[in-house]
């Protein structure tokens, strides 16, 4: 079979395990491979063109940062959603991402601040006709821009591992709390504001924080505003309307 990473083999830049890991890894956040699915290790390194060790050692990396579960005498699969994980990444994320925003900000050109600024526009036009897959697309497209210029490279890998877990965890929170939306989009304009405004670092890394703890509070409320209603239609089922999905 031919090895599908056979061009970056190539120039020796990038390790099997490596190239394996970022294959394994993109098909979680796709959701190709979806919660529960198992990760048949000599299948994966036959689809890779390569032998079991390299899939091997790329699964332990993801097992790390908690996209795979491993279970002895059941092997690998892909973790499955819980809120709790939820919530840890979007606190961590929040502090993470703070962090870069800060980090990067006076670093980012008047290019880079007129392209976040278009990516906000096309958010605040797509909330006519929303689409919240989508919409979160735009909305990582638009922080990558503005931490993207930040010099430590162990931070962005961290907040790249956060995005990809949130990913895997929730394809869009937006799907659950549409309404958040439109305040992001303005928390969006005020982070950017601060930049161009050359405000100090830390007044930066704590609106970029607060905005994406600010979503999962959303959330987290949604959830709270649930239950009461599960609670009250259970006191008073007559009066009990039915609720679709989210």
């Amino acid at each position: 079979m031919t090895d599908v990473a056979a061009p970056a083999a190539a120039n020796g830049s990038v390790s099997k395990s490596q190239r394996a890991y970022a294959w394994i890894r993109e098909r979680i956040v796709r959701q190709d491979f979806t919660p529960g699915y198992r990760l048949v290790l000599s299948a994966l390194a036959a689809d890779l063109g390569m032998s079991v060790v390299p899939v091997r050692e790329a699964i332990r990396q993801l097992e790390a940062e908690g996209l795979v579960t491993f279970k002895r005498n059941v092997g690998a699969h892909v973790s499955m959603v819980d809120d709790t994980q939820y919530r840890h990444s979007m606190q961590t994320l929040a502090i993470l991402e703070g962090a870069a925003t800060a980090l990067a900000a006076r670093r980012l050109t008047a290019e880079d601040v007129r392209r976040a600024r278009d990516v906000n526009a096309r958010m605040t036009e797509a909330l006519d006709q929303f689409d919240p897959p989508a919409f979160t697309r735009l909305n990582q497209q638009f922080h990558t821009i503005l931490y993207a210029p930040c010099a430590n490279p162990r931070v962005l890998e961290l907040v790249d591992a956060e995005w990809a877990r949130l990913g895997h965890l929730r394809a869009s929170t937006f799907s659950f709390v549409p309404g958040r939306a439109h305040e992001s989009v303005r928390e969006h304009e005020n982070i950017v504001r601060l930049i161009e405004a050359g405000a100090d670092p830390a007044a930066v890394e704590r609106a970029a924080r607060e905005h994406r703890l600010a979503t999962l509070d959303a959330y987290l409320t949604r959830d709270h505003d649930h239950e009461h209603s599960r609670e009250h239609n259970r006191e008073r089922p007559d009066e009990a309307v039915s609720r679709p999905a989210p």
